[in-house]
């Protein structure tokens, strides 16, 4: 089993987008770019379920967006956290913190 798995961990996809806003705007191929920059290339964000991920964040009010000049003179929406994303944003941290340390006593554990 050879191939490495690049996929975003199942319900986190959220929580990388938020987080990854927190640091500024960006567009929707700059949030991927940055996932998988930051995560060394261990993430790899599916376009499409990055715009589904990025509408659903602007629904709930998490994000606000506008249209924008890219630094290549393109026009593309621009993403940014909200106040309500910010606190969003802490709860799934802690959430995910919570979980991992979870995981890691589980692994740990000897018999």
């Amino acid at each position: 089993m050879n191939d490495t798995n690049t996929d975003v961990i199942q319900g986190t996809l959220d929580m990388l987008i938020l987080k990854t806003l927190s640091l500024g705007p960006l567009h929707g191929f700059g949030i991927a770019r940055r996932v998988e920059q930051v995560s060394r290339g261990v993430f790899k964000v599916n376009p499409g379920s990055l715009l589904s991920a990025l509408q659903r964040l602007e629904r709930a009010g998490w994000l606000d967006s506008e249209w924008r000049q890219t630094e290549n003179s393109r026009r593309a929406k621009f993403y940014a956290l909200t106040r309500s994303g910010k606190k969003q944003l802490e709860a799934e941290t802690a959430d995910w913190n919570r979980r991992a340390s979870a995981i890691a006593r589980l692994l740990k554990a000897e018999g």
